[in-house]
């Protein structure tokens, strides 16, 4: 019993003599052998991308009706129809009002027997004339009275026009009690109910706005448009497109293209007002409602962009620490451009794909070999 305990015990110790012997018999560069990053250091890395970095600026914006037109009575009379519904859209050409006509009428009728009588009258001093002038020439009578019958015929030619003039005035008087829509759009609530006794001085019996396509206007600083000459950007075709976010954060769909630069600066405000159109088929934009206006270019930019925290800086400038294939640690000095969130543009100095240092700065120094993880992007 006592030999059988005395084999198992010697066997694992057996094996750990053997293993300590052959690691202490082992060549003293075989211990040193294996990879160059083996205990190196571990850093977190992550690539130098090329994206879009097209620049945008945000604005506050109002929206603008196209056309608003206020609806006058150009006549006076009481209303007898309204044919609307307030609120509602309306056409071009709709009858919205209709004043009561039946004098008018009377009015129309009467200045046609006004011309009928002044025609008649024309028609006998022609007659009258043409004897008068026959007579003359077989010496008659004498010319004082052919001259006479002439002036007789002039007066009676002038009354016919003065009768046709006051004939198209009543004509169109008649066509003025029917208040007709001259755009299409959406109309307001009626400011007269039927029955009331409307005229040109009674102010507008409703207002019709255009809803599509609409207005977007925004307030530019004279900085900005400085700025915008000085990069050689033509205002009259601007290379920008204007897009929306409205109130509840979302985006519009429709993207829109400036058509107006105010000719000259606000004193007041020392800004310029520019302006977009964009459809609105679903009504979404009504005029007065303030909406974000984010303007870019229409050429899109892309550009080597790096996180901020692998920027770091001394007395000669920015640089970053750029891992190469062989895991080595090199300085890069880089030229930077704008700063977009929590990245830089690089303008110079970096190649898309190339890894930089963003975590364990402090525990590496040029040309270490480190251990490269990657991180997110």
């Amino acid at each position: 019993m006592l030999i059988l305990y005395a084999v198992g015990l010697w066997r694992p110790l057996s094996a750990f003599l053997a293993a300590f012997l052959a690691l202490g018999l082992a060549p003293l560069g075989a211990q040193e052998a294996g990879p160059e990053s083996a205990g190196a250091p571990s850093v977190v890395v992550t690539a130098a991308e090329r994206r879009d970095v097209t620049p945008s600026f945000s604005y506050v914006g109002r929206v603008e009706a196209v056309e608003s037109v206020d609806l006058i009575a150009r006549v006076e009379g009481f209303l007898e129809q309204r044919n609307f519904r307030e609120g509602g859209d309306v056409k071009e050409g709709d009858l919205l009002f209709l004043i009561e006509q039946e004098p008018y009428r009377i009015t129309v009728e009467e200045r046609r027997a006004d011309l009928a009588g002044a025609q008649a009258t024309l028609k006998n001093a022609e007659q009258d004339f043409a004897r008068k002038e026959a007579l003359v020439q077989r010496r008659n009578v004498s010319e004082a009275v052919r001259d006479e019958a002439l002036a007789t015929l002039g007066t009676a030619r002038a009354s016919v026009q003065q009768a046709q003039a006051a004939l198209r005035r009543a004509e169109l008087d008649l066509s003025y009690t029917e208040v007709v829509s001259p755009i299409g759009g959406r109309i307001s609530r009626a400011r007269f109910s039927v029955g009331n006794l409307v005229g040109p001085t009674s102010g507008a019996l409703a207002t019709v706005t255009s809803i599509d396509p609409i207005y977007v206007t925004i307030a530019v600083t004279e900085k900005a448009l400085l700025d915008v000459r000085r990069r050689g950007i033509d205002l009259d075709n601007p290379p920008v497109a204007p897009s929306l976010l409205l109130s509840d954060g979302s985006a519009y769909e429709h993207p829109g293209e400036f058509n107006y630069l105010a000719p000259s600066v606000d004193r007041s405000t020392d800004t310029l007002t520019a302006r977009a159109t964009f459809p609105n088929p679903d009504r979404v934009l009504l005029p007065g409602q303030f909406v974000t206006v984010n303007v870019r270019q229409k050429v899109p930019v892309s550009s080597i962009v790096i996180p901020q925290i692998a920027v770091q800086e001394d007395q000669q400038g920015f640089f970053v620490l750029v891992v190469d294939r062989e895991n080595r640690v090199e300085v890069r000095r880089v030229s930077l451009g704008e700063q977009i969130e929590t990245d830089w543009i690089v303008q110079d100095g970096l190649a898309e794909g190339e890894r930089l240092v963003v975590q364990g700065l402090q525990k590496i120094r040029p040309d270490m070999v480190v251990n490269p993880v990657e991180g997110q992007s």
